[in-house]
């Protein structure tokens, strides 16, 4: 079932649209004060006490490229019936943004290495896509909003949704806080980006050496 807060609602488009997320790292600066059981600030107490929503931990860690990509997405999505439109890539599959975890869970999401030729984060989100596969139909436009220039995101992508999946042509060359710019403006004046197949694309990414089962 869909449970995507839409807060905007964009212009419909002509296909239907669902995006994921790359997730924000946690092994910076602000993951590891938000991390540290001494911080005071409200999101490391709340995170600490109740949990709080996924989407709001990554836009605090990843700042303007999350919050971006997280804004551009709720305004843009389009997805088909019953079907949540924004999802989040994660070490532990695919989650939606206003999933709460608490610090423990975050912790161990944070942990697990987002790499291409990871078992233990790989196969969760194969798993994960192969669902979203069997719920939203081939006539649905998948987006990646995240990085396009190496395989940890690309070849899992590609290997579920070949050509329905799709990537920004402005992300080509761009920076992650030029990209957080530029997700908020198309979002200010109601213009979605232009988007190629990422099998056209040519990545620096390693060639998967078996292909995985879903679960």
């Amino acid at each position: 079932m869909a449970t995507n807060t839409q807060i905007r609602q964009g212009p419909r488009n002509k296909r239907p649209c669902i995006f994921l997320l790359s997730p924000g790292n946690a092994s910076g600066v602000k993951g590891q004060r938000l991390l540290n059981p001494d911080s005071q600030f409200q999101l490391a107490l709340r995170l600490r006490e109740s949990g709080a929503p996924l989407g709001v931990v990554y836009e605090f860690i990843s700042s303007l490229y999350f919050r971006g990509k997280l804004q551009y997405a709720e305004y843009f999505q389009c997805p088909p019936p019953g079907v949540a439109g924004v999802h989040v890539i994660t070490g532990a599959g695919l989650m939606l943004p206003e999933t709460v975890v608490s610090i423990d869970q975050f912790r161990r999401l944070s942990a697990i290495a987002i790499d291409a030729d990871n078992p233990d984060y790989r196969l969760p989100l194969h798993r994960d896509l192969c669902r979203l596969r069997e719920v939203a139909n081939s006539e649905t436009n998948v987006v990646l909003l995240g990085s396009i220039a190496t395989s940890k995101y690309i070849t899992p992508l590609l290997s579920v949704f070949g050509e329905q999946l799709l990537v920004p042509r402005d992300f080509v060359g761009r920076g992650d806080m030029s990209r957080g710019s530029l997700l908020l403006k198309c979002c200010s004046s109601a213009s979605p980006l232009t988007y190629l197949p990422a099998a056209g694309l040519t990545l620096n990414r390693k060639p998967t050496k078996k292909k995985l089962k879903a679960a």
